[in-house]
């Protein structure tokens, strides 16, 4: 995955809570492959479009100042419901790279962080404070320092924000699960000639 360190970029706001991972990627699209091309549509397929897949004006990603954000600001317990991965990946390939929110479902968390996305959470005051913000002067920016774990908000104020260390080496360095793993190559490629030498029969 890619690398993140630091991203100013277009926020989308949903000024909702509860929002679960149903809404974000509704069940019928849960066979769906990253690969895709229209996964990007699937995300919050059923707020953003009609029946007849016309966009509805209404929801903030079918408006244009929007259209090219890259960091979500949602409200509290964002990402609770089930625990489909599909939902994150529905958020990365369509090209956002933070998502910020009061609290998150657990599991939605990791998710994000599985994939590439920087999960912040900031406090009620905070979250609410972009919101108006970012609903003054749609199509605003807001930078997010991952290194210094920080958020700078429209007016230029800066909020800290905590994640953990393993997760933040990841998300830095653009380490997916697999390449974790291959980091231990060696080691693996180690056991398994010493594992055939001792099992020939295996």
């Amino acid at each position: 995955m890619d690398p993140f360190t630091r991203l100013t970029a277009i926020a989308a706001t949903y000024n909702r809570d509860n929002v679960d991972t149903d809404q974000m990627l509704p069940g019928r699209f849960l066979l769906k492959r990253r690969s895709d091309k229209k996964y990007p549509t699937y995300l919050f397929h059923d707020l953003r479009f009609t029946p007849e897949e016309q966009p509805l004006n209404e929801f903030v990603l079918s408006q244009p100042a929007y259209r090219d954000a890259k960091i979500f600001v949602g409200r509290a317990n964002f990402g609770g419901g089930s625990s489909r991965e599909a939902a994150a990946i529905a958020f990365q390939t369509y090209g956002f790279r933070c998502v910020i929110a009061i609290t998150f479902g657990d599991i939605f968390y990791n998710n994000c962080v599985k994939n590439g996305i920087v999960p912040i959470r900031l406090d009620a005051d905070t979250v609410a404070s972009l919101h108006a913000q970012l609903g003054a002067q749609p199509g605003a920016s807001l930078t997010i320092d991952l290194p210094a774990q920080q958020v700078i908000d429209v007016k230029g104020d800066t909020h800290a924000f905590e994640i953990d260390a393993f997760s933040k080496t990841c998300l830095i360095e653009g380490l997916s699960q697999i390449d974790l793993t291959l980091r231990h190559r060696a080691a693996i490629d180690a056991f398994e000639t010493r594992y055939r030498q001792a099992n020939p029969w295996a």
